[in-house]
């Protein structure tokens, strides 16, 4: 009989109010899909697109700043404005046309170095990547 007085009283509370729908615990995010990996991937081509481009199309001192630098520029202006923890907050379709523009720049890359087709396949990519993501952080 002593081992029951040792117990905590319990009293009963009404349920939690349950979650909205769509809505996530507090501490937790989103699931990754295919389209934020589809994303990513194309994030990187870009960059090791504007790395690739610095030091293919610039002669010897210069081809170091810029392939070295094309990059870095890009993951500042990225970091700034799109990441998923952007610095800035900026409307979504800022946000939009800042991520056209790192891929469009990626995409002239490949033109200037010859590879028109490989620029074309990658800019219909990764703007159709774009718009299905950009569709669902709307939603």
């Amino acid at each position: 009989m002593g081992a029951m007085a040792d117990l905590p009283p319990v009293r009963p509370e009404a349920p939690a109010e349950p979650l909205p729908a769509g809505a996530l615990p507090a501490g937790t995010r989103a699931p990754l899909s295919a389209i934020d990996l589809l994303a990513f991937v194309c994030e990187l081509f870009a960059l090791a697109t504007l790395a690739l481009w610095g030091f293919t199309a610039w002669p010897l001192p210069w081809n170091i700043v810029a392939g070295v630098g094309t990059p870095v520029l890009a993951i500042l202006v990225w970091a700034l404005f799109v990441s998923p923890r952007a610095v800035v907050a900026v409307h979504p379709f800022v946000r939009a046309l800042v991520e056209l523009l790192v891929y469009a720049s990626a995409t002239i890359a490949w033109w200037s170095m010859g590879h028109a087709w490989i620029g074309i396949v990658f800019g219909v990519i990764a703007v159709v990547t774009g718009l299905f993501a950009g569709r669902r952080r709307l939603a």
